[in-house]
C-alpha cells in the first residue's frame, strides 16, 4: 500500500495561541508527531498541512514534507479536518501522486508513539478495515454525568440502576485524537468513517493526551518528564 501521513498544523489556535510550535521538552509540539510518523517507517510521505510559512520551516527542519500551503478556506475555524484531507489529496493528485491510505496525526497528541502507529496499521490490515481510529478508556463513566437545571438540583442526576461502584459499570471509550487511518477509496465514496468496517485501536491513557488548553499542556509536560 501507498500510505500518506497528514499532520494538520494551522496557525490560528485560539485556546492556546501557536500551540503547534510551542516548545514542549525542548522541541516544538509538532516535532513529536513528525518524529513518531517517520520512526514508524510506515509512510511513503509524511507531510504537514499548514497555512503558515513559519510552521512550514519548522516542519521541514524535523523531516516533514510541506509541498503546498493550506488554503484560507480549510484553515478557517469552520472547516473540518476532513475538508483539509480532501484538499491535500486533491493537491497531490494534481501532481500525479496517489495513495491508498491516509493517516491523520494531530500534533496536539505528542505522546502517541511510532509503536502506536504501527499497531494501528496492523489492525487496519488484519481486519481489511475501512478505517481505524484510536481510542482510550474514559476517565469517568458517562453514566455518572448529566445536565443541571438552574436550581442545580441532583434529583434524577444518576439513575438508581447506575448507582453502583465504578468497577461494576461497563467500560466506555472516547476518541483521543491521536490516530485516524482511512482507506482513501472508501473515504472518497463516503467520508463518514464511523460505520461497518471501522474499528477502534485502544491506547493507554498516558499516551492519549490531546492538548487543547494550558492544563493539558502542563499535564503533557509532566508525563513527558516522567518518561525521560
Amino acid at each position: 500500500m501507498r500510505d500518506l501521513a497528514i499532520i494538520p498544523a494551522r496557525s490560528g489556535s485560539k485556546g492556546l495561541p501557536n500551540k503547534n510550535i510551542r516548545f514542549l521538552g525542548g522541541k516544538p509540539l509538532m516535532a513529536y508527531t513528525i518524529e513518531a510518523a517517520l520512526q514508524s517507517g510506515r509512510f511513503d510521505e509524511v507531510m504537514v498541512s499548514t497555512d503558515s510559512f513559519e510552521y512550514m520551516k519548522i516542519a521541514k527542519q524535523y523531516g516533514a514534507s510541506v509541498p503546498f500551503i493550506r488554503s484560507e478556506e480549510t484553515a478557517s475555524d469552520h472547516a473540518s479536518s476532513w475538508d483539509m484531507v480532501r484538499e491535500v489529496l486533491d493537491c497531490y493528485s494534481k501532481v500525479g501522486r496517489h495513495f491508498d491510505t491516509v493517516c491523520l496525526l494531530q500534533p496536539t497528541c505528542p505522546l502517541r508513539t511510532a509503536v502506536n502507529i504501527i499497531e494501528a496499521y496492523q489492525m487496519f490490515e488484519e481486519k481489511s478495515a475501512v478505517a481505524v481510529v484510536s481510542l482510550c478508556e474514559m476517565e469517568h463513566s458517562p453514566l455518572w454525568a448529566n445536565t443541571l437545571n438552574e436550581e442545580k438540583s441532583l434529583n434524577g442526576f444518576v439513575s438508581r440502576a447506575n448507582e453502583q461502584p465504578r468497577q461494576a459499570l461497563d467500560k466506555y471509550y472516547r476518541f483521543n485524537g491521536a490516530i485516524y487511518i482511512v482507506d482513501i477509496e472508501e473515504f472518497m465514496r463516503d467520508d463518514y468513517i464511523y460505520r461497518e468496517g471501522s474499528y477502534g485501536y485502544i491506547m493507554e491513557k498516558e499516551n492519549s493526551i490531546d492538548i487543547d488548553d494550558e492544563v493539558d499542556f502542563r499535564l503533557a509536560e509532566a508525563l513527558l518528564n516522567k518518561k525521560i
